[in-house]
Formats: structure tokens, C-alpha cells, sequence
């Protein structure tokens, strides 16, 4: 076990990408279990990856340093299977929940850690209709990635509301900008990660939830934010799909240059201001609940501030490490998204108020994600 939890190390902020996407059928764009012939055409491809659901798949890049590099990698792979995929009358759709297909139509994959997976957690992994968007960030040891991972918690709900994309479950409109955060949440070891001092509280937290039968391996802790000792890395987990690159891209961009800060932020042991566990905890909700409208909490007095203000202050706070990445094209893009107030479940609510079609609110989204390749 111990040598499970050894964290590799990067020395360089290398960069991950990992896109799950759902598999509708052509004619009905309800969910189809097109899962299992896609990976079985590109069975040779190690970037293919099987997921929990038969209409899931997940496509993930190699190592890559800046960006617009992950880009570049995983884009001809979603255009190998998109090519395939719609030749066998299934399209590709990037979208957290899809706005009407059923959780008790879809079928689980035919895994046995899935299987066992069901068996234990029963209806709240059953419900696990929900795609995202994971961003892996390499950092140097295991201490350093626990610091990062505390300072990434005050954080999160940045990303949930720039990301933010599923306001429709099962047909209804839920009233959250991502339905997707609170579905996922109601899974054990997931949301906000633990507070812990060290990475060997770390692999202690994995010793005994591994010998008490609550978790078969570290892979069974999927916090938001958490250390992957394999990979050397930061995974930030919280994002919902969206259905265009050059933003994923930026949001890739913010990931890595807040994650660097945090980084310089150990190396010089100094910190920022605590931010109080129920605050952190309270922001999240808000941006699940109001996405790029919410007001997030400052301090223990309650003053509040707009997300987009506080988003925007931390971006020209990281100035420095934005320079040093060469990402200030996706931080000028990132703010002028906020500037114009544009938000993807907004969108989705718009487009399916115009003519009451979930069909035109797919197919939109579908050509959106085919036209960013």
C-alpha cells in the first residue's frame, strides 16, 4: 500500500486533460450505449478510456506543458472519434447531464470494479448520470501537493461558476447553474477535500479507509480537488463539460497558474489569509446555486463580493506566474467572458425557452463542440 501512495513528482507545472463526453443516438439525441463499440474500434488507443456508464466515454491527453498543448493533443482525438462515432449513427456530446434521457434507462459497463463499485453504493452511484472536465497539474513532491490542495478549496467555486452547465435533470429545470456538482457530491469521499497537514496524513487517511474496507485504492478518492501520487500531480475535478476547447483551454490556464502560485506560495513559506472551512464550504453551494451571479463570502465579518469581481482581483493578483506560463491570451479571454456575463447554463436555459426543445438545445451544443476542433 505504501508504495502506492509514493508521490512521483514533476518538476515542471506539466499539464493533464481528461474530457468525458456522452454517446446519443443520431436520430432520437437521447443517450445510447455507444461506449463500448467506440472503444472497442480504438482499442490500441491508451487515450480512450471506458467509464462507469455504456454511454460515456473519456478521452484524456499525454504529458503537456502549456495549455494550448492539450489542445492541440486531445483535439484530433475527439475528431477520430467523432468521425467514427457518427458513421455508426451516434454523436459526441459534451454536456455535464443530458437535459432528458433517464438515469434508470442507462446501462452500467461491464467492469468488475464497476460492478463491485454498484453493488456497494447502490443508488447514489446508480444516479451518476454526469460528465466533466478533470485538469491534472504537475507539482514537485507529496507536501507540496497537500499544500496545494488546501489552497485550492477557496478556490473551487471560481471554477464551478466559469464552467457551470447543467441546469436541467430528467427534464426539469433544477434552479442550479450545476446540477452536476450537487449529483456527484452525494457519492462518499467526494466535494471539498479534507483539511490535511501533511502527505503523510495523506497516505494514512488511504491506509485506513483501504484496511477498514471503505475504498479498494486511492482511484476511490474523488475529492474536487486531490493529490495523484502515480501521476505526480494536482487533479482539479470540479468542472463541469462544456461544449468548446479554446475554453477549456482557459480554464486549463487558470488551473495551472493558480496552482503554481500555491506552489511559490510553500516554497516561500508564506500564505494567503485563512478563509474559514463553513465560508469555503458556503461558497461552493452559492456558485453551484447562482453560478456567475453568486456572491461569495470574504470573511468571517459576511462581507461579500461579486464572483466576477474576485475572480477578476485574482487573476491580476497572479500577474507574475500568468507572465511566466505565457497564458495572458486565455486570462484576457477569461475576463472578457466575465465582462459579458456569459455562462453556459444560461444559455442552455435560453435556447430550450425558445422553442421548448431539448432536441434543439443537443443538437446546438453538439455542432458548438464540432465547430472548436
Amino acid at each position: 500500500m505504501i508504495n502506492k501512495t509514493i508521490f512521483s513528482g514533476s518538476s515542471k507545472p506539466t499539464l493533464g486533460l481528461e474530457l468525458e463526453l456522452f454517446t446519443i443516438d443520431k436520430n432520437s439525441l437521447g443517450l445510447t450505449n455507444g461506449a463500448p463499440e467506440i472503444l472497442k474500434h480504438f482499442k490500441d488507443n491508451s487515450f480512450f478510456k471506458e467509464e462507469l456508464l455504456q454511454c460515456i466515454i473519456e478521452i484524456t491527453t499525454d504529458v503537456c506543458s502549456h495549455p494550448k498543448e492539450l489542445i492541440d493533443d486531445i483535439a484530433p482525438k475527439i475528431n477520430e472519434a467523432i468521425n467514427y462515432s457518427e458513421n455508426n449513427d451516434i454523436h459526441l456530446l459534451s454536456m455535464p447531464i443530458h437535459p432528458f434521457s433517464r438515469v434508470s434507462e442507462q446501462s452500467v459497463t461491464e467492469n468488475k470494479r464497476y460492478l463491485e463499485f454498484l453493488d456497494r453504493m447502490q443508488w447514489p452511484l446508480r444516479r451518476l448520470l454526469i460528465t466533466g472536465i478533470h485538469v491534472h497539474v504537475g507539482v514537485n513532491t507529496g507536501e507540496m501537493a497537500i499544500a496545494v490542495v488546501n489552497g485550492m478549496r477557496r478556490y473551487i467555486p471560481y471554477l464551478i461558476a466559469l464552467s457551470a452547465n447543467s441546469p436541467y435533470f430528467e427534464g426539469e429545470e433544477t434552479g442550479l447553474s450545476s446540477t452536476r456538482t450537487k449529483i456527484f457530491q452525494s457519492l462518499p469521499n467526494t466535494g471539498i477535500p479534507i483539511d490535511l497537514t501533511n502527505y503523510s496524513e495523506f497516505q494514512k487517511l488511504m491506509r485506513t479507509l483501504i484496511q477498514a474496507n471503505s475504498i479498494e485504492s486511492i482511484r476511490e478518492i474523488w475529492w474536487d480537488v486531490r493529490p495523484h501520487p502515480g501521476y505526480g500531480t494536482v487533479e482539479i475535478r470540479v468542472c463541469d463539460s462544456i461544449p468548446d476547447l479554446e475554453v477549456i483551454q482557459d480554464l486549463a490556464a487558470l488551473i495551472q497558474a493558480l496552482v503554481v502560485g500555491l506552489c511559490k506560495h510553500y516554497e516561500n513559506g508564506t500564505q494567503l489569509p485563512y478563509l474559514d472551512t463553513w465560508i469555503i464550504h458556503e461558497n461552493k453551494w452559492r456558485a453551484t446555486r447562482y453560478g456567475i451571479d453568486a456572491k461569495l463570502i470574504l470573511d468571517s465579518d459576511g462581507n461579500q463580493e461579486d464572483i466576477t469581481t474576485v475572480i477578476k482581483n485574482t487573476i491580476f493578483a497572479l500577474e507574475p506566474e500568468i507572465n511566466n506560463l505565457k497564458i495572458y491570451e486565455s486570462m484576457d479571454r477569461i475576463i472578457s467572458r466575465i465582462d459579458r456575463r456569459h455562462s453556459y447554463y444560461k444559455e442552455q436555459i435560453k435556447l430550450y425557452n425558445k422553442n421548448k426543445s431539448f432536441k434543439d438545445l443537443i443538437s446546438t451544443n453538439v455542432e458548438m463542440f464540432k465547430n472548436s476542433i
